[in-house]
């Protein structure tokens, strides 16, 4: 299990951290693992998310993926094409984000934007995501994760 902690540069209520793994048949259930992309919010506030990744076509990010406490969700269906993936995250509760040096295109209302030069030029929000790397698995589960709670050790 690879673990990230990621400090909210926009929000300095609270650092949070992300841990991604795969998740193989049975590991977490007795049903065969289904080959997708999937994000589980492991933290007790609601959170958006915006996932960035790479198609035939070039980069596209993609947003917003709203998720309940303790809610998982599948963001792209069948098997993965490409090896990394990139995920912008807001904790719509309390405050913070899950981010990263990889910068695309977002925006506050639901979107679907193709690539990621010139983002304000375009009407765009420019949002830094961070890397997920898959090693080329078929099926990925990535979770969000709290680390401190607001009111906590800094």
């Amino acid at each position: 299990m690879k673990a990230f902690t990621l400090t909210s540069s926009a929000f300095c209520r609270r650092s949070l951290a992300l841990a991604a793994f795969v998740v193989g048949g049975g590991l977490l259930a007795a049903s065969p693992a289904k080959a997708d992309l999937r994000l589980c919010n492991m933290t007790s506030s609601r959170v958006g998310i915006a996932l960035g990744y790479r198609d035939a076509q070039g980069w596209v990010t993609e947003g917003w993926w709203n998720l309940t406490a303790r809610g998982c969700e599948t963001l792209l269906k069948g098997q993965l094409a490409g090896r990394f993936y990139y995920v912008y995250a807001i904790d719509y509760d309390r405050g913070g984000e899950w981010s990263g040096r990889s910068f695309m295109c977002t925006r506050e209302r639901e979107f679907t934007i193709r690539g990621t030069e010139d983002c304000l030029a375009r009407g765009f929000d420019r949002s830094g995501f961070f890397e997920v790397d898959t090693g080329e698995q078929k099926s990925w589960t990535i979770q969000l994760t709290e680390t401190n709670r607001p009111g906590g050790q800094p």
